[in-house]
């Protein structure tokens, strides 16, 4: 039997921050992981450059992004915010870029990088890392975790233990939800998970089509009946399953939600910067200007090649028309098409690409101010297994860091 004060399970970001913060207070800490290597999660972050946080530094604003999570986040982003995460990694000799839409990124595009950090983080502290390790069981005694045993038969005896085993989103990563096991044996309740900033499953064959076409600064809204649910700005990409990108991604979880009581569509706006006049002036100007066109050649300043002959399809147009022969109602059809386009979602594509899982362990059974258990007095929680999930560009690793870091520091 072996003795630690604080034993980590999990060594994603919020496992890895948690174990240094835990050690900075001078406990012997004992860092447990099923891979080979700690970080496997922080190496695929943004395709493999790690987008390490989001440079929104109004604490109001970083904690609405989250919803409903926001208000139990408040205390862990009060006390480990962006600025103090790239204050860390700074101070750890990682240099520190922002790009568009905030996303903070290390300056050699590497994830690599950032796990090199923080192995040296924990070995600089004396954090005892084991790898390839299986827990078999946690075991309870008295509202106290007593033991863990391992798969191998040993057993440790923690002081206090923090569970930050991810979510179920990579199951390659070694997400595979046993976490939430260990909280329900320990009383908590697991609030339902579903893959969240996933990409989406369309029926229509013609979006299939247009595989690898990206688009910018286009609007896409979810729509189940006459009821918009969610609406997102910015850009999306066609694939052969369907729709991703930032905006999909970030529409996923409702539309998932909403999926369980009836078909839900999206609508594409792929000119959302004008109104319904302003978009009627620029398709008569340029039908004016490629007057003895063809209509099938009348569109490339409009739209990308790829999506014209969709475009044309839908719109009803003979596409060998000419252009000056082309009527006011068959203008105001195209106009239409070009502010809601319609597809419809047939599923997602599941934990496997799932950037993150919403669900896990309800936050009114944890004690936003330390990330401790109100059930079990010596039982943390950090990261993705708690119901807390934010949008893409760099808020659900801030929410990771910020978890760890505030249970970590909370192990005296």
């Amino acid at each position: 039997m072996i003795n630690f004060d604080v034993v980590v399970i999990g060594g994603g970001p919020a496992g890895v921050m948690a174990a240094g913060a835990a050690a900075e207070n001078g406990n012997k800490v004992l860092l447990l992981e099923k891979n080979d290597q700690i970080g496997k999660k922080i190496l695929i972050t943004g395709k493999g450059r790690c987008n390490i946080t989001q440079s929104e530094f109004n604490l109001r604003t970083l904690v609405g992004a989250y919803r409903d999570g926001g208000k139990f986040l408040f205390s862990a982003l009060h006390r480990f915010g962006p600025q103090s995460v790239v204050d860390f990694f700074e101070s750890h000799d990682l240099e520190i870029k922002v790009e568009r839409g905030g996303r903070v990124f290390p300056v050699s595009d590497d994830a690599r990088d950032v796990v090199k950090v923080m192995e040296k983080y924990l070995k600089d502290l004396g954090v005892k890392v084991w790898l390839k390790i299986v827990v078999k069981q946690v075991i309870i005694e008295e509202d106290l975790v007593k033991e863990i045993i391992l798969g191998d038969g040993q057993v440790i005896r923690p002081k206090q233990l923090i569970v930050a085993t991810g979510g179920l989103s990579y199951p390659l990563t070694g997400a595979t939800g046993e976490g939430y096991g260990w909280a329900k044996t320990a009383g908590h309740e697991i609030k339902k998970t579903i893959p969240a900033l996933v990409p989406l499953k369309i029926k229509e064959n013609w979006v299939k089509n247009l595989q690898g076409l990206s688009l910018k600064n286009v609007e896409l809204s979810a729509w189940q009946g006459e009821k918009k649910i969610a609406s997102r700005f910015g850009e999306m990409l066609f694939t052969h399953f369907g729709v991703s990108g930032p905006i999909v991604l970030d529409i996923s979880k409702e539309v998932i939600l909403a999926e369980s009581s009836g078909k839900v569509e999206l609508s594409l706006n792929l000119k959302p910067a004008l109104n319904r006049e302003q978009l009627d002036l620029r398709l008569q100007r340029d039908f004016k200007k490629n007057q003895n066109k063809l209509f099938k050649n009348s569109l490339n300043e409009l739209l990308p090649q790829k999506l014209i002959p969709v475009i044309i399809g839908m719109v009803g147009i003979n596409p060998e028309k000419e252009v000056n022969s082309i009527t006011k109602a068959e203008r105001q059809k195209l106009m239409q098409i070009l502010t809601d386009l319609r597809f419809t979602v047939s599923g997602n594509m599941g934990y496997d690409l799932a950037i993150v899982t919403s669900g896990g362990v309800d936050t009114k059974e944890i004690d936003p101010r330390t990330m401790r258990s109100k059930i079990i007095n010596n039982l943390y929680f950090a990261g993705e297994i708690i119901n807390v999930d934010g949008p893409t560009g760099g808020y659900n690793l801030q929410a990771a860091w910020a978890t760890g870091r505030l249970a970590g520091s909370s192990c005296l």
